[in-house]
């Protein structure tokens, strides 16, 4: 599978607008392939819409587009709203589980990390032996590797009924030492990027 995660930057108090315009005009988007999620930024970089899009692959991906390019009722009407648009090509990684419908949580925290060149094999492995207690207190929605521009970055998504919700699952993982992976020896974790979204109605994952 291949996931793409396409980030646009709006306009300040665009997001309702661009939201309504996504939600008449998926329809015929999603006749040739679904949509996993829609987001609006809560907490973070604001003004910011999040897509993602699963694919079985990439030749799938660009057979998608090409045909979506005749669609009368694609893409929306937003460009005089949009300010920039980032496309993220994503890959799962090996303990991911699949990217399906369904009501998991009213918050949902997408985490970038950025690693050192060369380390990535030895925090897949670390990540691994850590996924299966962490996955216990809290919806896991999917972990990926980034396969276009930098190669180094993982992320992944997780699920929450709200903010308080979500201080006292990340504190009681820290706590019983289910969470988080030891990736932090020096040069192999560089940076972390957080932002909090909340699901459109429309958002298959909602």
């Amino acid at each position: 599978m291949l996931v793409e995660l396409r980030t646009l930057q709006l306009k300040i108090a665009a997001g309702p607008t661009v939201a309504a315009s996504f939600a008449e005009a998926l329809p015929a988007r999603t006749a040739l392939s679904p949509l996993a999620g829609f987001f609006a930024t809560e907490v973070g970089t604001l003004n910011q819409v999040i897509q993602l899009w699963p694919y079985q692959n990439a030749a799938e991906r660009e057979s998608v587009l090409a045909r979506a390019e005749n669609l009368p009722q694609w893409p929306p009407e937003i460009d005089e709203q949009v300010i920039e648009e980032q496309v993220r090509l994503l890959e799962p990684l090996p303990f991911s589980p699949p990217l399906e419908p369904g009501e998991f949580g009213a918050i949902y925290e997408i985490r970038t990390y950025t690693y050192g060149v060369g380390f990535m094999p030895e925090v897949i492995e670390r990540w691994a032996e850590k996924i299966p207690e962490r996955r216990k207190l809290s919806p896991f929605i999917g972990a990926y590797r980034t396969t276009t521009g930098r190669r180094d970055q993982l992320v992944h998504v997780w699920a929450y009924q709200d903010a308080a919700e979500r201080q006292r699952i990340r504190a009681r993982a820290i706590e019983t030492g289910a969470w988080p992976p030891n990736t932090h020896a020096e040069g192999m974790l560089l940076r972390q990027e957080n932002i909090l979204t909340i699901p459109a109605a429309f958002s298959p994952l909602r």
